[in-house]
């Protein structure tokens, strides 16, 4: 079976990949450059380890923050060189702005454009030769689809939303209700063979995603060649677990009676030393941005003064940890009133919105006065965003598994919040509730790590909404 499969990478292996290999080509770059032209900046030595270092924690914080490593926009030249080109910008701009860990401000200005320059075409060039070898369809995984052909048609669409190295070579309708094909499906190849290892082989299969929740659907001709195939060591998926890997969301919509199955929540939502961090860094990132918060109190007075007239902050009731309602603080971003009717979804380009409060909201500045809340223990810094209770009982009506979202504290921000847009509907909130159920199944410090980042770059980049 090995022999007739396609060589890939996985997801986390071209990411991997990508990290090192951009460390790697950077340092080398500049290697050549210091060896070979007239360039003193920056040099190899023993005693000068630090000014490698640093440049590196810059450059794997800034790639991250600017995306550099998501696996389409790294599969075409343009946004490549965009990347780039915007990342090593930053990270050269800080680098030259910390000399107490970084060489001296050189007296020849164009050592600084030889720095930039030795990096962004080294960079480029490895991006290149990722783009031509390793993006290439030869890299790609064949992926073979059992199942009934509504979740197949799911699984194929959740493919080709979220991944450009999967190719789905067929599948095969395994309900013997279904005996037309789905005209959504045409331009996938229906497989009718139930000799599954002569397809495998023919097709170079290199993964099979059992896309269905019913057992009873799969003949005993199937069942059994997918043991045969399992027993040759070929990756067999349950298509749930492949949806979560590729969309980073829980499809609760397709999880049935079987909800156990999917919902081991992670271990960090018991373990105490996590959670005594976790509530840790929640104070210290409390206390320093209320303090970080006072340098722009009087601008946003005076914005709020000409911009918003009315009261500067507001208090609203939402739902938290365990269903327990509290109040709520927030710099008030809307007219006054605007829900003295009821409450109403916030939607893009929402009419009540100010303008100065669209750029409260934009710059997550009028997320600040939760940090109180954080302090008071009712909030953490990371979890899925509290709900108003109006919201809440209609949600919880209409979406199964809503509630699981109370399990743990709600957060400033979260895995929904970096993920998705504003929930102005119930099928945005149920994207949302498949993020937040994401977040809770699989926290951990470094998903909380990569939240603070995205979050961080929503900021700086005025991306909020």
């Amino acid at each position: 079976m090995a022999s007739t499969s396609n060589m890939h990478f996985e997801i986390s292996e071209r990411k991997l990949l990508l990290r090192v290999f951009d460390v790697l080509a950077m340092l080398f770059g500049l290697y050549v450059v210091s060896n070979i032209f007239d360039f003193d900046y920056f040099k190899f030595t023993e005693q000068r380890w630090l000014w490698s270092l640093v440049l590196i924690v810059y450059f794997v914080l800034f790639s991250t923050i600017l995306e550099l490593y998501n696996l389409q926009k790294s599969s075409r030249y343009d946004t490549t060189f965009q990347g780039i080109v915007l990342t090593v910008s930053i990270t050269v701009l800080c680098y030259l702005l910390t000399p107490f860990f970084t060489p001296e401000l050189p007296e020849n200005r164009l050592q600084i454009l030889y720095f930039f320059l030795a990096i962004s075409v080294a960079i480029f060039l490895w991006r290149c030769a990722y783009i031509f070898f390793i993006s290439s369809p030869r890299f790609f995984k064949n992926i073979l689809i059992i199942g009934n052909t509504e979740e197949i048609k799911v699984m194929s669409d959740a493919i080709k939303r979220n991944t450009n190295y999967f190719e789905i070579v067929g599948y095969i309708n395994s309900s013997s209700l279904e005996k037309t094909k789905d005209p959504e499906l045409d331009d996938l190849e229906e497989i009718t063979s139930s000799n599954l290892k002569e397809v495998a082989e023919k097709k170079a299969v290199s993964e099979i995603i059992i896309a269905s929740n019913q057992q009873e659907e799969l003949s005993k001709p199937i069942f059994d060649s997918l043991i045969g195939l399992l027993e040759t060591g070929l990756p067999i998926k349950e298509y749930i677990q492949v949806y979560e890997e590729l969309t980073y969301r829980v499809p609760v919509q397709y999880i049935g009676k079987d909800f156990y199955k999917y919902f081991p929540f992670s271990r960090s939502n018991q373990n105490k030393l996590y959670l005594f961090f976790h509530r840790f860094f929640d104070v210290i990132f409390s206390v320093i941005g209320l303090l970080v918060s006072l340098l722009f109190l009087p601008l946003v007075l005076i914005g709020n003064l000409i911009g918003n007239r009315g009261p500067l902050f507001y208090t609203q009731e939402r739902v938290g940890k365990n269903g327990v309602p509290f109040k709520i603080y927030k710099l008030r971003s809307m007219i006054v009133d605007a829900e003295k009717n009821g409450a109403v979804w916030a939607t893009q380009n929402d009419s009540r919105i100010t303008k100065f409060g669209s750029f409260l909201r934009k710059s997550r500045l009028d997320e600040v006065p939760q940090f109180i809340n954080v302090l008071k223990g009712e909030m953490s810094m990371i979890g899925p965003r509290p709900e108003r209770p109006a919201f809440v009982k209609q949600l919880s009506e209409s979406l199964t598994f809503y509630e699981i979202r109370h399990v743990i504290k709600p957060g400033v921000t979260g895995w929904a919040q970096v993920k998705t847009d504003y929930g102005a509907s119930e099928e945005d909130s149920l994207r949302k509730l498949q993020y937040d159920l994401y977040y809770i199944k699989h926290r951990s410090f470094f998903l909380d790590l990569n939240i603070i980042v995205k979050t961080l770059s929503t900021v700086l980049f005025y991306r909020g909404r």
